[in-house]
């Protein structure tokens, strides 16, 4: 527990109306987007200046108190959620758009400004910020960082990291320091400003960050592709991409998340269709054209049973809202989701979801596969109920062996999700003992006290 000496010390540094300690509001910051971890702050703050952070964190350092970093807390993977204790601290009044160089196609953000809100200023000014994580209505740009956030756009934009300039950040010592830069080119010294991308707040807060931003595409154009087997699916992401054609986008949605889109906003797809692909291209108008028609030619080509032009954008949108709600259709389905985030090379997509399958099957679960096929990470989601605990250790079991395929197939742990609670049993297994110590090492050499987001990541 933190003293009262201690919150009428950080009342002083961000003002009373920014320290939250009541029973509802400490479990209001309990939590993230997943549904299976949970643990109460001692106390929330909302900083609004990185002076007033390095104060934050000077105190905590102090005292050894527990911190955890958060922003609009729509991460799926626990990083978010305090399991020590102390303090959470909330970046979501830091939200100030301070500058948009729409020559030199940059943008400088503080840490809680949303996604939605930075796309919709950005656009205003014929440019965009490719990463596309699903959660951008609430998703924040610090979180964003953190995260190295993907999305549907990864397969042509790809991810977080690649448009990421320079960084702004508050040490677990207290001290602000500035990392990269605003140009495109800089290899000047070790690139620190990728340290902090990824590191899922157990370095250090991120209060400003330097974006690279691009050029609005003048046109898009959506494609459905209906297909009988997930293996021809599969096999069409390498079929277009060898094509020539490079989608913005390619999401893959199997038969259950099909059969529930019929129900609630029907397309008319055929409920015994085994998988769809949607593609996105984008670009100058003649060549958008071009690369619809390459996608539709090589889908009736090899094996889908049905192809689908979107006739203009109205109709291009239903296909994408129908993705985006499947995620809500599955966590509205159990009382508990296991939303997995593995990505494996692109041609072995089939057999992830082959394996899913056949686990499915094995402890008489039901196994939701959808995402992002156009860059292998997929999002295999175990529904179950965390208080049936028969029922959950059949789902954790899968979870596991769905995860031991990836890495047999040559994949990874994460695509976009992070490690945070969800995966840190698997990390020493994936990554070895020897790179496991390494960053172990360097957080100790940044964070000497482990106040800083501990708990996540490793065990």
């Amino acid at each position: 527990m933190i003293n009262e000496s201690v919150i009428g010390e950080l009342q002083k540094i961000v003002g009373r109306e920014n320290v939250l300690t009541t029973t509802e509001n400490l479990k209001t910051y309990s939590y993230d987007g997943t549904s299976s971890w949970i643990h109460d702050p001692d106390v929330v703050v909302f900083p609004k200046t990185a002076e007033q952070i390095s104060g934050i964190m000077k105190l905590a350092n102090a005292h050894k108190i527990p911190v955890t970093p958060r922003g609009g807390g729509t991460n799926v993977s626990g990083g978010s959620v305090p399991v020590m204790g102390g303090i959470v601290l909330c970046t979501t009044k830091m939200d100030r758009i301070l500058n948009i160089d729409k020559e030199n196609f940059t943008a400088t953000v503080e840490s809680g400004v949303v996604l939605m809100n930075l796309n919709t200023r950005l656009a205003a000014e014929g440019l965009f910020f490719p990463p596309d994580p699903q959660s951008f209505l609430a998703a924040t740009i610090g979180g964003i960082v953190a995260e190295n956030a993907g999305g549907p756009a990864g397969v042509k934009y790809g991810v977080t990291k690649q448009y990421l300039l320079g960084l702004e950040v508050v040490l677990p010592t207290g001290e602000i320091i500035n990392l990269g830069g605003r140009t495109v080119k800089n290899v000047v010294g070790y690139d620190l400003t990728m340290l902090f991308c990824s590191s899922e707040g157990t370095l250090g807060i991120i209060t400003k960050a330097e974006l690279k931003v691009n050029a609005l595409p003048p046109a898009r154009k959506t494609v459905l592709a209906i297909y009988d087997d997930v293996a021809t699916a599969g096999e069409n992401v390498s079929l277009v991409l060898t094509s020539g054609v490079t989608p913005g986008k390619i999401e893959l949605l199997d038969n259950w998340v099909i059969r529930r889109i019929e129900e609630v906003s029907p397309l008319g797809l055929p409920q015994d269709a085994d998988a769809v692909l949607i593609f996105e291209v984008d670009g100058m108008a003649e060549a958008v054209e071009k690369e619809a028609e390459k996608i539709v030619e090589v889908a009736r080509g090899h094996g889908a049973i049905e192809v689908r032009p979107a006739k203009d954008q109205d109709e291009a949108n239903r296909y994408w809202m129908a993705r985006r709600a499947g995620f809500a259709m599955i966590f509205g389905k159990a009382p508990t989701v296991l939303a997995e985030d593995v990505t494996v090379p692109r041609g072995k997509i089939p057999h992830l979801i082959r394996k899913c399958r056949e686990l499915a099957k094995k402890y008489d679960l039901e196994i939701v596969v959808l995402g992002h096929a156009g860059d292998g990470n997929l999002h295999p989601s175990v529904l179950t109920d965390i208080k049936n605990k028969e029922h959950f250790a059949r789902a954790e079991k899968a979870v596991e062996e769905i995860i031991e395929t990836a890495l047999e197939l040559g994949g990874v742990l994460s695509g976009e999700h992070g490690i945070g609670l969800e995966k840190q049993r698997f990390f020493r297994r994936a990554l070895g003992s020897t790179v496991t110590d390494l960053m172990k090492n360097i957080k100790a050499l940044i964070d000497p006290n482990n106040i800083m987001n501990p708990g996540k990541i490793w065990d």
